[in-house]
């Protein structure tokens, strides 16, 4: 069941609007066409769009529990452990960050290399560093520590698996975008 042409194109038009940036300069109406023609599909992922959301506003729930949960623990922690902890808060921490920049700018602008980044660092840093967390039982898991842990590796394994699929679709449609300019 495909929708009329109409529809279509106003649906089209309202998407390519609410998802790009349109806070630069507005162009010309002839310039403005060279960026944004009418007949663009857009590559976004609402799936991985809508858990980088969620994760967005997560991830300051599980920053204050994860800092709470380790000064209750700090003392009966060995020391080696103690340093661990902290340097793996630290690392989490500014990964994350990192992650969710480089994820919208990847998934809404478009682009391969960021979106390529934030996998990267989804499935080479952050997941290992949550399983860590999460399964290791000389760290004195608290329940709500493993409650939080849980909830933020399923967000991390949803952007891993939509990520890929946004980004094999981009890189798709870069690469025939890419035979096509050499036939023109």
């Amino acid at each position: 069941m495909d929708l009329p042409v109409t529809i279509r194109k106003h649906l089209e038009d309202f998407s390519r609007n609410v998802l790009f940036d349109q806070s630069r300069t507005q162009p010309s109406s002839k310039e403005h066409d060279v960026y944004l023609p009418h007949d663009r599909r857009v590559l976004s992922s609402l799936p991985l769009q809508m858990s980088l959301f969620f994760n967005m506003w997560f991830f300051p729930l599980w920053w204050i529990s994860e800092t709470a949960m380790l000064q209750l623990k700090y003392p009966a922690l060995p020391d080696y452990y103690k340093f661990i902890l902290v340097t793996v808060l630290i690392l989490m921490t500014l990964i994350e960050v990192i992650r969710l920049y480089l994820g919208y700018t990847g998934n809404l602008q478009e682009k391969v290399p960021e979106l390529a980044g934030f996998w990267l660092l989804s499935i080479l840093l952050q997941f290992p560093l949550i399983l860590f967390q999460l399964f290791n039982e000389a760290i004195l898991i608290q329940p709500l520590e493993r409650g939080v842990h849980i909830v933020l590796a399923c967000f991390i394994l949803t952007q891993a698996l939509s990520g890929f699929l946004a980004l094999r679709d981009m890189v798709r449609h870069t690469e025939s975008q890419f035979l096509l300019q050499q036939f023109d």
